[in-house]
């Protein structure tokens, strides 16, 4: 088994990923600005601040394996994840570790087709931009010989924990506080989305198999599903009318008046109006069979687990 750091620990994502690590019998370090992620067996906390050097030097020392979950809102993208990558491959290479991204599809634009590693990257927006060079830059480290890089790639997600979602902000939440649910842009596109824990398995496959490393894996989902059928779950789930409202692109300009992260949202309305969708196979050809979460019993999972802690439903 490994020593794995999972930066970014106490976002959704790394929280998956952590749990799923250590279920497995690995050592894992989970990294987070305070050191406050849930205690669990076989998990050593750890606080740093991973924009800062030599906080990812040490956050990283000793590491076999090191995943980099940490994110930032996308209104501080630009500013921040450069930096934020940059300290985490610093971090795997001084500790002579893999490295494995967790990254997103924008790199590949909205072609309408199911996004597969053979899908060209061809951003369509700045986030796009800025995810491909990131994605660029980690992977020419690798094949430079500082390191082995491995990406893996997820769409938008839900489940426990996982609060930086659309699927959160415009379902989840609303419904347990018995209000109506918010689809973006077009409620009947079929849509990719990722339960975290299914991801989390994804990932942990990536850190177990070195020979992922030097390329970019589709990590497998559920088959896709429209948001409106996505929300009609998680309001069965919760126990309220199937309500779902759709925001159009002018709501979100008028939202992003008075909210950066809203306005950063204008600019994915290509990966909502049109059919988005992925394609796994290459993972599991690599790896083997891989069996997703079915979405209404993932759905029902995570609506149960956000009920029992209390974190949603506020409002």
């Amino acid at each position: 088994m490994a020593t794995v750091s999972v930066l970014g620990a106490k976002g959704g994502i790394g929280a998956a990923i952590t749990a799923e690590l250590a279920a497995r019998g690995h050592a894992v370090r989970a990294v987070s600005r305070r050191g406050d992620t849930e205690p669990a067996t076989g998990v050593e906390r750890v606080a740093a601040d991973l924009a800062v050097l030599d906080d990812a030097l040490r956050a990283t020392a000793g590491s076999e394996v090191v995943v980099m979950a940490a994110q930032v809102p996308y209104a501080r993208w630009a500013a921040e994840l450069p930096a934020l990558v940059e300290c985490a491959l610093a971090g795997a290479a001084a500790a002579g570790a893999r490295l494995v991204m967790c990254d997103n599809l924008y790199a590949h634009g909205a072609p309408g087709t199911p996004i597969s590693e053979a899908t060209p990257e061809r951003p369509g927006t700045r986030k796009g931009t800025l995810r491909a060079a990131l994605g660029q830059r980690l992977l020419r480290a690798h094949h430079e010989g500082r390191l082995g890089v491995t990406l893996g790639r997820f769409s938008d997600y839900y489940g426990p924990g996982g609060t930086n979602s659309a699927v959160y902000a415009l379902g989840i939440d609303p419904a347990l506080a018995g209000k109506p649910l918010r689809a973006l842009i077009d409620a009947d596109q079929p849509h990719a989305f990722h339960y975290l824990p299914d991801a989390a398995r994804g990932f942990a496959e990536l850190v177990e198999r070195p020979e992922a490393d030097g390329r970019a894996w589709i990590l497998p989902a559920a088959e896709p599903v429209t948001q409106r059928e996505l929300l009609t779950l998680v309001a069965d789930a919760a126990g309220v009318p199937a309500k779902v409202r759709t925001l159009p692109p002018w709501m979100l300009r008028v939202g992003g008046l008075r909210d950066p992260n809203v306005r950063e949202l204008r600019e994915l309305v290509e990966q909502w109006d049109r059919p988005y969708t992925i394609d796994a196979s290459a993972f599991t050809e690599a790896f083997g069979p891989f069996e997703p979460t079915p979405h209404p019993d993932a759905v029902a999972r995570t609506v149960a687990a956000f009920r029992e802690t209390g974190s949603a439903g506020r409002g």
